[in-house]
């Protein structure tokens, strides 16, 4: 990819094939800004990642601790509710989803991009795990103390949890910042598209110009390349058994 995006138009179908490139055409990424509106792309992709993950991550972290900590009637049945649905193939609900938005006259909105995927059910699972780890006799010392839920929540059981929460949160970043298939069902007008729809700019009918392909599709991972090379530990303190975190 890295390689072909370096690349002249002409000498990337060309037969035998040359896997390095002769000199290095850096102008490629200079006209993929040129050719689309890539800076838009950008700022649609930031918009409605940032967005979503902050959204996930309020929802998620309020419900998992409200099935966790809260005595409540039917919690147990409305959180075997949650595991039953992760169950639902997403695709299902693509045309369920388009129908309620355009009954809502939110087709081609920032709203279609970000409202429907402000909870994730997968993050309320795994932060309800992470949570119920944690031994109850922490909550009850903090309650004894005078912390509310509130405090205990975002004082106690936020911090002692953060690798979990941070592995979760980028797996949303990469979901959203990937995204292909809502955004491209949800908007028509170009201004509302995300980078991986817009991606489609550099084919067109005459065929398909891979070295701009491919320097926009190199812009478009490099993100999120540096946000798992900062992160990468949390990641994987997330994901580890307990036992060996210590």
């Amino acid at each position: 990819m890295i390689l072909t995006s370096l690349q002249p138009a002409a000498t990337t179908l060309s037969i035998p094939t040359s896997w390095l490139p002769h000199s290095l055409n850096w102008v490629n990424y200079l006209h993929i800004w040129q050719a689309a509106p890539f800076a838009r792309y950008c700022l649609n992709s930031l918009l409605v990642t940032l967005t979503t993950t902050l959204g996930q991550l309020l929802t998620s972290i309020l419900a998992a601790f409200a099935f966790t900590h809260l005595q409540f009637y039917g919690r147990h049945s409305l959180f075997d509710l949650l595991l039953v649905l992760m169950l639902v193939p997403g695709e299902l609900l693509l045309i369920p989803n388009f129908i309620t938005l355009a009954q809502f006259h939110w087709i081609n909105t920032y709203a279609a991009l970000i409202v429907p995927w402000l909870v994730s059910i997968l993050m309320v699972v795994t932060l309800h795990q992470a949570f119920l780890a944690q031994p109850k006799t922490l909550y009850y010392a903090a309650r004894l103390d005078g912390a509310s839920d509130w405090q205990f929540l975002w004082h106690i059981l936020v911090p002692t949890n953060w690798p979990v929460i941070t592995a979760v949160t980028l797996l949303q970043v990469i979901g959203s910042w990937n995204a292909f298939m809502w955004p491209l069902i949800v908007t028509n007008d170009e201004t509302l598209r995300t980078l991986p729809v817009g991606l489609m700019a550099f084919t067109t009918e005459q065929g398909t110009n891979y070295p701009l392909l491919m320097a926009a599709t190199v812009c478009v991972i490099f993100p999120l390349i540096l946000l798992y090379l900062v992160l990468q530990k949390y990641l994987v303190l997330g994901i580890l058994p307990a036992h060996l975190k210590g």
